[in-house]
């Protein structure tokens, strides 16, 4: 098992490219011990943020740090952190267990490591099939076995759900909770927050380039207000109850769409004034519809 993750820190950093400011000003950080999702509408910075972590792309301005220092200071980069950026670097005509054994010798491992790792992430009995002949499911799981050749105290994803099935989502998940309670740093990228809803411990929201949130993944389902949907054949007497009660109500189809109160609280109330009801539902606005208020998405 690797040491505890070290956190990966963004302070002010901005990337331009000519006039186009692709990232503004982030500042973020990331812990150990959990999994983080960095998310944001496809164009709004992500991946050029993720390859300024990994030295990849020279920072216009600020700093990105893995523990105390830039990634590509420490001795051996791939030993503290894996990453797999995209599904399609791959030499077409090496199988994938070939792929491996040609970065095995720059990460210092053996043959027996690349062995190991294509059976973790599944492609066990397409070790030996070219490549080329990959699905793109099969091939973000080879991006994964990639960035776990130094057993890594820190993981860097960048949309690696993209391709899998169902099944495969579900693994995906099971694997990074693990690592996470192994103590390591996992930094997980999308553009679907539904996508790693159920993975995540900590979300970070950008959109534009700009931060927008940064919080556990409890305190933004804090911002999805309740919303319930009422049908009585005394419409009039839920009105008056919600003004009572200080809600706001709207109408809709044949009912009422209450305002901020669960279903449980609207039937309540409705019960002790003694209000017929046929129908409560709740609506609520959930994360995703969060997710899009906050990044700008017109959906």
């Amino acid at each position: 098992m690797p040491a505890a993750g070290p956190a990966l820190t963004f302070d002010g950093v901005a990337k331009s490219f000519g006039p186009v400011r692709a990232v503004d000003g982030l500042s973020f950080a990331v812990r150990p011990g959990a999994v983080t999702g960095f998310l944001g509408p496809n164009g709004s910075g992500k991946t050029t943020t993720l390859r300024m972590l990994l030295g990849l792309t020279r920072p216009t301005t600020g700093r990105a740090l893995v523990g105390d220092r830039p990634y590509v200071e420490h001795e051996r980069p791939a030993r503290v952190v894996g990453a797999a950026l995209e599904a399609s670097s791959f030499h077409p005509g090496r199988s994938g267990l070939g792929h491996l054994e040609v970065f095995a010798p720059q990460v210092g491992v053996s043959r027996d490591r690349c062995r190991e790792l294509i059976e973790l992430v599944g492609l066990g009995a397409a070790a030996d099939r070219r490549v080329s002949g990959y699905s793109m499911g099969m091939r973000q799981r080879l991006g994964l076995a990639t960035a776990l050749l130094g057993d890594p105290p820190a993981i860097v994803l960048d949309e690696l759900a993209n391709g899998l099935d169902p099944e495969g989502i579900v693994w995906l998940r099971g694997l990074l909770r693990r690592f996470a309670d192994e103590g390591r740093t996992v930094l997980v990228s999308s553009h679907v927050l539904a996508e790693v809803q159920h993975t995540v411990d900590d979300v970070v929201i950008i959109a534009h380039g700009r931060l927008v949130h940064a919080s556990s993944l409890a305190s933004l389902a804090d911002l999805a207000a309740p919303e319930t949907y009422v049908e009585s054949p005394d419409l009039p007497a839920v009105d008056r109850l919600c003004r009572e009660r200080g809600w706001t109500a709207r109408p809709l189809d044949r009912g009422l769409v209450v305002a901020g109160v669960s279903a449980a609280d609207v039937g309540a109330a409705a019960f002790a004034a003694g209000v017929e009801l046929h129908q409560l539902a709740s609506q609520g606005v959930g994360l995703e519809d969060v997710f899009l208020r906050l990044t700008g998405d017109p959906r």
